[in-house]
């Protein structure tokens, strides 16, 4: 959102980034105002999935319209993260223009709007939960309980991004995207973090979708924002230089670059311990970002930190962007989080998947079936883990890996992707600044 700020500010808008104030807090030296919104959370109060989306319903809303109110006739348009689609009727209340932005791939939206579709073909029941075909398979591993995205990928109806948690945390997260899909119908414009050929299938789709669905990824990444994922006391530069001076001591393509992402919860005592002797034995270095609570190091082995130091470096967070750039990373284990896949295609990285909830599983999909850019963990298993680390570092699948990379950077973020993307916000600001949506 910021990058897309950014590239609006660029373009020679004023753009004001309105966050709830929990987040504010963890964000500084920008290029653009960042607004806070109230959330009535206190500081130490747990801020999970329904607690937020409970104060985005009932608290948020006045907070936000009391901000657009403030800001006067001056605003030209409101540009609302789907996952804040509470914003897209507080906007319409205060007479102003919407469009959407959808901060993941587009074949994900896409998974998202057919939720209708896939309860009328009976895929899924009005609860979001997948209706077994064979009532008398429980793994329910056939042909006929994989849902198709496109041509090339496949998704298991376990995987489905709502599935998170238990029975009651999955129904109630079904409900929050059926009301993004219902308040999203009116936007005339989605802006989509994703680059115009991510699926040549989708995108052909894309031209027959109303709203109107318009491609900026190339765009975004292209524009330099400082993103905070940390705690206030921490020290940026000692953090950043730690980390970026240690690679620098390393041989090109060599180290195995370790992330889960900033909102993934702790993957469990057992897969760090496992995971933790997988890189041991790999024999080859590694940077691994582990966040520093008890939770997350539990499953270290006794004096591991001390046994590695050297070969191995475990820090609790990491400049990603600067890391993925060094010639030093060899291949990224990744929780196919969206953000860090466009990272990894930029900076060229081969990938070791291993999603763990919500849409990680279609990026997975698309990394490993579509694009071939990386290749699936079964599992955390030490033997899994150095399996994978083998393939994607040498022999003839890693060096295929590693062209077909660089081949994607270039269908994603080469000259035809960057002046299509650009030719894209140039429509939406055109539209923006004559007043004309749809």
């Amino acid at each position: 959102m910021l990058r897309l700020a950014g590239a609006l500010q660029a373009r020679g808008f004023k753009p004001i980034v309105a966050v709830p104030d929990f987040i504010h807090r963890s964000y500084r030296d920008h290029r653009v105002i960042v607004e806070p919104i109230p959330s009535g959370f206190r500081d130490d109060d747990p801020k999970d999935f329904f607690s937020i989306d409970a104060s985005m319903e009932k608290i948020m809303p006045a907070n936000l319209e009391r901000i657009l109110l403030d800001c006067g006739g001056g605003l030209a348009c409101v540009v609302v993260d789907l996952l804040a689609s509470w914003a897209i009727d507080v906007a319409a209340r205060c007479g102003v223009p919407v469009a959407g932005f959808w901060p993941a791939m587009f074949a994900t939206y896409r998974l998202f709007s057919a939720i209708p579709e896939l309860m009328l073909n009976g895929f899924i029941s009005e609860c979001g939960k997948p209706i077994h075909h064979d009532q008398h398979q429980d793994d329910y591993k056939d042909e006929q309980d994989m849902l198709m995205i496109s041509n090339q990928a496949r998704l298991s109806t376990k995987e489905l991004p709502w599935l998170v948690g238990e029975a009651s945390a999955q129904k109630s997260r079904f409900a929050f995207w059926l009301r993004v899909i219902n308040r999203s119908k009116s936007l005339p414009w989605i802006l989509i973090n994703s680059f115009p050929k991510e699926d040549d299938i989708l995108t052909l789709l894309s031209t027959h979708h109303h709203p109107q669905i318009i491609h900026l990824a190339p765009v975004l990444l292209a524009m330099d924002t400082k993103r905070r994922n940390k705690r206030e006391d921490e020290d940026d530069d000692d953090d950043e230089s730690s980390c970026i001076e240690w690679l620098k001591k390393q041989e090109p393509c060599t180290v195995i670059y370790i992330s889960f992402g900033t909102w993934v919860g702790p993957i469990g005592e057992e897969k760090i311990t496992e995971l933790a002797m997988a890189l041991e034995e790999t024999k080859r270095p590694f940077l691994w970002v582990l966040k520093e609570e008890q939770q997350w190091r539990a499953g270290l082995p006794e004096g591991y930190l001390e046994r590695v130091a050297g070969k191995g470096k475990v820090v609790a967070w990491a400049p990603q962007e600067e890391v993925l750039k060094s010639e030093a990373v060899g291949c990224y284990i990744t929780h196919c989080g969206w953000n860090s896949t466009m990272e990894a295609i930029r900076h060229e990285k081969r990938l070791l998947c291993y999603p763990i909830s919500g849409d990680q599983f279609v990026n997975c999909s698309y990394i490993v079936g579509v694009w071939g850019i990386g290749i699936k963990l079964e599992g955390l298993e030490r033997g899994v883990v150095l399996d994978g680390v083998e393939r994607i570092m040498g022999g003839r699948e890693g060096e295929m890996v590693k062209k077909r990379v660089g081949e994607m950077k270039v269908r994603a973020m080469g000259d035809e992707g960057i002046c299509g993307a650009a030719a894209n916000l140039q429509s939406f600001v055109q539209a923006v600044r004559r007043g004309k949506f749809g």
